[in-house]
């Protein structure tokens, strides 16, 4: 559930950032996190990926790739987004 929830977070803050500066579709975005289970509170990527894909549909990310890519960091974070 907590990657569900996280999920929502993400594209939450997407949606939030396209808004703010009125982009109407966006392509692709990146995220990164350090990819150790401990570090990103044992949420799966691949569940990640399901939710960010399930919470994007009929929205202006329903069509939007999502690429999550390993880094040093102990939190997620969005790294680009591709318009």
């Amino acid at each position: 559930m907590h990657d569900f929830l996280l999920a929502k977070e993400i594209v939450d803050e997407i949606l939030k950032i396209a808004k703010e500066k009125n982009i109407r579709n966006v392509k692709s975005v990146t995220l990164a996190h350090d990819g150790f289970p401990e570090h990103a509170e044992d949420v799966s990527v691949e569940n990640i990926r399901f939710g960010l894909e399930s919470i994007a549909k009929n929205t202006i990310l329903s069509d939007s790739r999502f690429i999550i890519k390993k880094t040093q960091r102990s939190d997620w974070l969005i790294i680009n987004v591709e318009v």
